[in-house]
């Protein structure tokens, strides 16, 4: 029976039949984005998966665990091949250092906690990917992210994944609205991974069992240091441990070795009292340590902040929203105090510990799912 272009929409949400719909599919050769190839393809949408290479896979062959290594091109290659569709791999080493790890090394060196998943989806894959799948003469581009896209009264809304230990919206509260608007993401409604596991095996993926990435793609075993290391040679200066009362309590190997918030590792036993890294002074070379009080920050800056309400930011001279500071957080209840389009002053009503910046700062919609937008958290 044909489709009536009238009246319905595809499951994309185009008024015309899957045959004529092409789709660029970002894959990552992982489960998820293999499944949304997968599912696409089994609908019968024109699917053209696409995959990125970010980094020298040559060296990174070896290690399994991340994102857009050889071995993932592989896979990705070997699904395209198992679901008859045409795969291409596009070389974005240039752009992904010049995008992503050089801004993440500096931040890190500059004493914030760069979260770089959050600019390689908002400068590499949902802005010179989505424009190579316009290119393509794509009526949209899918990923495997876990969020959904719902269409609200004044147009594409931005909401948290069914399943909330899978949600990725603090990773993407910098879609833009334009992007949002050719984006999709078929798996936000999926209850849990066991699902898209489930859905792999159905279409006798060769990808079904393989485990998800854990870490940061070019930072293999969570190895920060190391790797800053080596982009920035000479970053692993030697400085001192400072209380925050002025006492020298010991020497530390780098300041990259270290994070707001952290109490392991400092190397500063015997003491009385427990001592957390609260300040990291990087033009001094010196980790500041003091009582977990300190932590405790209620006023958080914001810049580069992107708004995805449906009314301007500075409508309002506050909003009350929920936000989340870390990913791994719950949203706590706030509000946001705008001091431009893109800056403003958040108060968290309960003190939240281990602010740094360098994090995102993610909008929630108060006791809703829909995300509001975010902003870049700084020193002030």
């Amino acid at each position: 029976m044909a489709l009536d272009r009238q009246t319905e929409l595809n499951s994309l949400g185009f008024a015309k039949p899957p045959a004529e719909t092409r789709v660029v599919v970002a894959m990552s050769g992982g489960v998820d984005s293999s499944v949304v190839a997968a599912m696409l393809a089994e609908q019968g949408y024109d699917v053209v998966g696409v995959t990125l290479q970010l980094y020298d896979h040559g060296a990174a062959l070896a290690k399994k665990g991340a994102c857009c290594a050889g071995l993932d091109i592989h896979d990705a290659r070997r699904v395209a091949e198992e679901m008859n569709f045409p795969h291409y791999v596009l070389d974005y080493e240039n752009i992904f250092k010049d995008a992503v790890i050089d801004e993440f090394a500096d931040s890190y060196l500059a004493g914030a906690t760069p979260v770089p998943c959050i600019r390689c989806n908002e400068r590499v894959k949902f802005k010179d990917l989505l424009e190579t799948a316009k290119d393509l003469d794509a009526d949209c581009m899918a990923t495997g992210h876990y969020i959904q896209r719902k269409m609200g009264a004044a147009g594409p809304e931005l909401h948290s994944a069914a399943d909330a230990n899978r949600d990725q919206s603090y990773f993407l509260f910098s879609t833009t609205p334009e992007q949002l608007d050719y984006l999709r993401f078929p798996l936000g409604h999926l209850e849990s991974k066991a699902e898209t596991r489930k859905l792999a095996a159905k279409y006798g993926l060769p990808v079904a069992d393989k485990p998800d990435s854990q870490d940061i793609c070019f930072v293999p075993n969570g190895d920060y240091a190391s790797v800053i290391e080596k982009l920035r040679p000479g970053a692993a200066d030697p400085g001192e441990i400072v209380h925050v009362d002025g006492r020298v309590l010991g020497q530390h190997e780098g300041v990259i070795h270290y994070t707001i918030g952290q109490r392991r590792g400092l190397g500063i036993g015997g003491l009385a009292e427990p001592l957390y890294v609260v300040k990291l002074d990087v033009e001094n070379r010196r980790v500041v340590v003091g009582p977990k009080e300190m932590l405790a920050t209620r006023i958080v800056p914001l810049r580069e902040i992107n708004w995805l309400g449906d009314t301007p930011f500075e409508s309002r001279a506050e909003w009350q929203v929920s936000v989340k500071v870390r990913s791994t957080r719950p949203p706590r209840e706030a509000v946001i105090r705008p001091k431009g389009p893109d800056t403003a002053e958040v108060e968290l009503l309960d003190p939240e510990e281990g602010v740094s910046p360098g994090q995102a700062c993610v909008f929630y919609e108060t006791g809703g799912s829909r995300i509001l937008g975010g902003g870049w958290i700084w020193k002030d």
